[in-house]
């Protein structure tokens, strides 16, 4: 499936890392989108939240290690947009919001600067 630990990645090449990277959002826009079609209430919509929570999770985790080789601004602003998409998605599980598209667009402008 995908690699959720940076460890595992570490001999890889950036460029590789990336790549993994923009997959794993791929595949949380595809989960976010048929959350979308089936309702905030459907299974999609429960496995797309727990995919989008647990790869942020991953992502902030990584970002906020002093290792990290990213500008401490982009780390930073990248941690905040982590932590809104796990507000938004504990919203939507809350059943206070429908808002999947913002995720989705926030996910693909992600995913487009990985490439």
């Amino acid at each position: 499936m995908y690699k959720f630990y940076y460890d595992e990645v570490l001999d890889e090449s950036p460029k590789e890392a990336r790549a993994q990277e923009r997959t794993a959002l791929e595949r949380s826009i595809a989960l976010l989108q048929e959350a979308e079609n089936k309702g905030p209430q459907s299974r999609e919509a429960i496995e797309a939240i727990f995919f989008v929570r647990r790869l942020w999770g991953v992502f902030i985790e990584d970002l906020a290690k002093s290792e990290n080789g990213l500008p401490p601004k982009l780390r930073a602003d990248l941690v905040s947009i982590g932590l809104w998409v796990m507000r938004e998605t504990e919203e939507i599980r809350q059943g206070r919001s429908k808002n999947f598209t913002a995720l989705i667009d926030v996910s693909r402008t992600i995913s487009e600067g990985l490439g």
